[in-house]
Formats: structure tokens, sequence, C-alpha cells
């Protein structure tokens, strides 16, 4: 049953501060209502219950004694902490710092807290509260399997970048399959044929969808042929695994690298052996990170929107917090065509040996 509505008390002068921290009872005096008009007042469900003469009084109390609610005592009167757990392979990329400013965003306009959590390699992984089913709200995990996220408690999970098969737990991925497959149609679409497939060596959902889709668009490609090594996301690396492509008989006239990281190996195996991209090769990238456009030439790439992934996981998340469905759902890439691609050097693309020759 609602409050009855009250009249406004006379307007009291300011009152002055409580010697400790203001308590809803030193407002409720300052302005003449009870503690239960303060609750109404200051949680926003005064409307129709309170006069808004009696919610300015309010207000107006709070802000003379400098009163402000306290969030951990109203947290435990319904039973929450208001915090979401953000887990991710690692806090090195700059993928996952912008799928954490989207989350953090919407988060924050629902009073919500987030904490980041890289968890360890080695098998499932552990909570990093001592209680963690008294310590987080919700779960968001990204880049892994549901699996893995298993040992951190039973709070509401929502799987980002992990795959539509992830589990039972909601999912918003990226249409990576599609990116990988605009790569391919652009490649091909100046010419080139032979492919090397510079593959991340992570086992998980995006890279394996990321190289299927490859394989079958080069596949379909009358005289398409692919190549693959594979290596760590680390410039050394990639540049070991490019370098083994670039050395076969047949060498690739194109490297589509998983990741810009992987891309950026690719070019120092190119310049290593002399060839310049994109006159004598061409390289693609996946992500658009940063080093996208650090690179030079600029880096053509399937940009990923991550803040976006971060807004949608939380969205998803909050919604199944409050007892909703949300439904999985996957988020477009974009082809973002740079100066690393150009048609192949020989009969259909002369652009590198143009410029051995001096023209």
């Amino acid at each position: 049953m609602s409050e009855p509505r009250e009249a406004a008390p006379p307007a009291a002068p300011p009152a002055a501060r409580p010697a400790g921290r203001p308590t809803s009872r030193d407002v409720a005096q300052a302005a003449g209502v009870s503690q239960s008009t303060v609750s109404l007042v200051l949680g926003g469900k005064w409307a129709g219950r309170v006069s808004p003469a009696t919610a300015r009084t309010v207000r107006q109390a709070a802000e003379s004694l400098g009163y402000r609610p306290n969030s951990a005592a109203r947290n435990l009167r319904l039973g929450t902490t208001r915090t979401v757990l953000l887990v991710v392979p690692t806090l090195t990329s700059s993928f996952f710092g912008a799928v954490y400013i989207g989350a953090a965003r919407v988060a924050a306009r629902h009073g919500f807290g987030v904490v980041v959590y890289p968890p360890d390699d080695a098998g499932p992984a552990g909570s990093p509260f001592a209680a963690p089913r008294e310590a987080i709200d919700g779960i968001i995990a990204s880049s892994m399997t549901e699996e893995a996220v298993s040992g951190l408690g039973p709070a509401p999970v929502v799987m980002l970048d992990s795959g539509p098969a992830a589990g039972t737990a909601p999912t918003v991925d990226f249409a990576v399959e599609d990116g990988m497959r605009a790569v391919a149609a652009h490649l091909a679409g100046l010419g080139h044929r032979r492919f090397g497939h510079v593959a991340a060596a992570v086992d998980e959902w995006t890279f394996r969808a990321r190289g299927a889709a490859l394989a079958a668009a080069v596949a379909a490609l009358p005289g398409g042929g692919l190549v693959r090594a594979a290596a760590a996301i680390d410039v050394h690396a990639a540049k070991e695994a490019a370098g083994r492509l670039l050395d076969r008989t047949d060498r690739p006239t194109a490297l589509v690298c998983d990741d810009d990281t992987l891309a950026a190996g690719a070019y120092k195996a190119a310049r290593a052996r002399g060839l310049e991209v994109p006159g004598d090769l061409s390289v693609t990238g996946f992500d658009d990170l940063p080093l996208a456009m650090a690179l030079e030439p600029e880096l053509t790439t399937v940009r990923l929107p991550a803040e976006e992934l971060g807004v949608q996981g939380m969205s998803a998340l909050l919604e199944l917090i409050e007892g909703g469905r949300p439904a999985s759902r996957a988020l477009p890439g974009e082809l973002v065509v740079r100066a690393s691609t150009a048609p192949p050097a020989g009969p259909r693309g002369t652009a590198g040996s143009a410029r051995r020759a001096g023209v």
C-alpha cells in the first residue's frame, strides 16, 4: 500500500552539520519528515507518494548536511553488490580495453561497477573474490568457453566473442566469418589466387571461425590455393611464421593474418626478404587495432566494434540479472581497405616490378 501524500513542511533554515557522517535520520529531522519519506525521495520513488514541495525540502536538507546514501548498506538490504566481473584473456591488448570502456559506460548508467579479471591460462578460471557468490552479481566473459568460467560461481553469465554454440549462456559475437569472406573477396578482386594464412595459434572459436571461412572462400575461387602457418599473437612469432610461407617456391602473393599484430610480423618478414608491401606482397589484418594505422603502409583490415561488444554484452547481462532472456546476437565487422593491398606483381599487377625497374 502506498504511503499517504504529505503536506509540505515549512521551509527550515540550513541545518547544522552533525559531528559525524550525516545519516538519513539527520536529514529527516532537518526536513521535518519521516525517515521513510527521505528514503522515498532520495531513492527516486517519491512520485505519487510525496508532494513535490516535500521532495524539494528533503533534497535541500540532504544537500545542506552533505548527506550521501550509503550504497553498501543499500546493496546489503537488496542482497546485491551491483558489481559485474569482466573476464578477459589479457590486459595487454587495446582491444579488451575498448570492450571494458563499452561495458563500464552501460554499467555506470545503471549503478553497477565493473571489475576486470584476467584469469590464469591453466584450467578453468577461479574467482578473484574470497566469496564469489556474495561479491558479484553477474559475469561477462570474453573470448573463452563457458566451461572456462565455470569456477567463478553461479552468477548470471554472458559470453562475448566465444561463438554461438558457447553453451547455455547468452552470447554476443562478431560476424567474423563475414569479415574473412570480405577479405578474401577483396584480394580475389585484385587478382590474387595464391593465399598465405598467418593463423593465430590460439584455440578460440573466433580464430577457428576465421580460418574456416578463409579456407572455404579460397577453395571456391578458380585456381585458388591456400597455405597456412600458425604463430602466437606476437610480432616476432608472426615474422617467423610468415617467413616460412614466403620462403616457399610457390610463394603466396597475399598474406591474410588473423590479427593486426600478426600482420606487423608479416611486414617484417617481407622486408627481411626484400619484398615490398603491397607491390610484391599484399598483407591484411583483422580487428583494426591502433597498430593498423601505425604500420607503413597503413594496413587493410577488418574493423571489429570492440567497444560496442562491451555495450551489448553489459546490456544483455543487465537484462539477464533482471530476469529477462536476452537473445544472442552477432555484430557485423567492416572491411577497411588501406594501402597494404594491391594487384599481385606479374601479368595482372606490375606495381612492384615497375618500382624495381625505376618507373
